[in-house]
């Protein structure tokens, strides 16, 4: 059977081998194999050995078998001329873990989502969810938020709303904090998420211990800083060195997250900070993402009084995710009182550019759609890096940006979850989380007023071996989804 879409840069023909490709006969016995997907003819780009050439990969049982310039059968074979085969993208920041939030990130090249700076208080609870129905590989931390709304009772949802933003622990809740995290850590998470901004009222020993309970297994911890912007002493360089400070006492790896949206304009100072601690033997990673507006819920501590001040913004420049209305006064305490997800554009262009292209960053989302609505970095950022950011703006290479999706955050996980040692490369033995796509096409469509509008350019992605997005078009209940997850005690 023949299977062929013409267009004008590539074509995809499935075809079986042992009927239509008798040339491979004389081929050596590894070539000679059937596969069970072929690519062929793509520009095959792998971030760790600097490959970068056309041609052609053999996979067998979810695993990359062989690369070779030689032909090669498979079951089903892809044409990749003219596009670029790259590791499957990785987020190491998606805050939506649904089969919404799933297939919009495989439309934009993901193949792995992890939930990291808030997690879950129920490793075994979240895992057990998700398993045999995803269509991407997914993971979680154990969350310090989510630990302390379940300890002190707190009715909020997505970030905490009473007690636990407002009450300091006591002695006896931070043991039960600190017996959480352990609990989590033997049980997989991938380390300890922290939404420091979120809860105010931690104080600075509780994090200390949560730090403590970290760097007993190594385990990282993936920070929302305290305090962002330049007013003192409630800075985001204050806060940066609170978490580098507990890295350098208990040895914990620690990763901050979406650096822009806490540093502004400071955010090369932050990144100086970030070089020094490493230069001195400290484990730190920092991600940004690549869009000048964030976004959270209105209701939580973030917007408590001072919020101007510290983001340097005011009222006109928050736009409400649900509708795109941009706010005023009365429009703000109105939505405060019901709750909801805010987008406040507040992060100065020129450091976005430079943030992406400095050598250090990792990209990563922060994403989560609901019903349609949201930002749309949980659509579009991996496509915007690599078409607005690479192709055309072109502060960084294609290999530079690739590397900041795919083999960064493998790397930043491997410790705690070797599997991902596996992920975010092309070499024999990798698993087969593969995306294709074309460089002169692939850009973000998403918008702030229309969030849920899928990436251009994706032309395949393959989730361990399976084919989720084929001819650019997303293959319906598929659900090759692995759960990435650390060692269980």
């Amino acid at each position: 059977m023949i299977i062929s879409t013409q267009k004008t840069l590539f074509s995809i023909v499935l075809i079986f081998s042992v009927m239509l490709n008798p040339g491979c006969k004389n081929a050596s016995s590894e070539n000679s194999k059937e596969f069970d997907v072929v690519i062929i003819n793509g520009r095959v780009i792998d971030p760790e050995s600097n490959l970068d050439e056309v041609i052609n990969i053999g996979i067998i049982n979810g695993k990359v078998e062989l690369i070779t310039e030689k032909e090669i059968s498979g079951k089903t074979i892809i044409d990749a001329r003219d596009l670029v085969v790259a590791p499957g993208f990785i987020d190491i920041h998606q805050h939506g873990q649904d089969h919404e939030n799933y297939t919009y990130k495989v439309m934009d090249g993901v193949t792995t989502a992890l939930e990291l700076e808030m997690g879950t208080a129920d490793v075994d609870g979240w895992y057990m969810e998700r398993e045999g129905k995803t269509i991407i590989n997914h993971g979680v931390s154990i969350g310090h938020v989510p630990l302390r709304m379940e300890i002190m009772d707190d009715p909020g949802g997505f970030a905490p709303v009473a007690d636990a933003v407002y009450r300091p622990a006591s002695d006896t809740e931070i043991v039960l904090l600190r017996e959480g995290i352990e609990r989590g850590l033997n049980r997989g998470a991938l380390g300890v998420g922290f939404g420091l901004m979120y809860t105010p009222a931690a104080s600075k020993w509780e994090i200390l211990e949560m730090f403590r309970e970290s760097g007993k297994e190594k385990a990282p911890c993936y920070v929302h800083l305290r305090y962002g912007g330049q007013i003192e002493p409630y800075s985001c360089i204050a806060a940066l060195q609170e978490v580098i400070s507990a890295t350098a006492i208990t040895a914990a790896p620690l990763h901050v997250v979406h650096v822009t949206s806490i540093g502004f304009n400071l955010t090369p100072k932050m990144l100086q900070m970030i070089r020094e601690a490493r230069s001195r033997g400290l484990d730190v990673s920092v991600e940004c993402y690549p869009y000048t507006a964030t976004q959270t819920t209105i209701e939580s501590a973030v917007y408590n009084e001072g919020w101007q001040e510290m983001f340097g913004i005011t009222y006109e420049d928050l736009q409400w995710a649900e509708t795109g209305e941009w706010l005023n006064k009365e429009s703000f305490d109105s939505y405060r009182k019901t709750g909801g997800m805010v987008i406040a554009h507040s992060i100065p262009d020129e450091v976005v550019k430079s943030t992406i292209a400095d050598p250090l960053v990792i990209i990563a989302s922060d994403g989560m759609l609901s019903g349609g609505k949201g930002h749309p970095r949980g659509v579009g950022t991996f496509s915007r890096v690599l078409g607005k950011y690479v192709r055309e703006d072109k502060i960084l290479s294609l290999t530079d940006a690739l590397r900041k999706i795919t083999l960064m955050p493998a790397q930043r996980l491997e410790d705690i979850a070797p599997s991902m040692k596996n992920k975010g490369r092309i070499t024999v033995g990798a698993d087969a989380d593969i995306t294709i796509f074309h460089p002169d096409e692939i850009i973000d469509q998403a918008t702030y007023e229309e969030p849920a509008k899928f990436s251009k350019g994706i032309h395949f992605v393959l989730v361990n071996g399976i084919i989720v997005v084929n001819d650019g078009h997303l293959q319906d209940n598929l659900f090759p989804g692995k759960s990435v997850r650390g060692a269980i005690k």
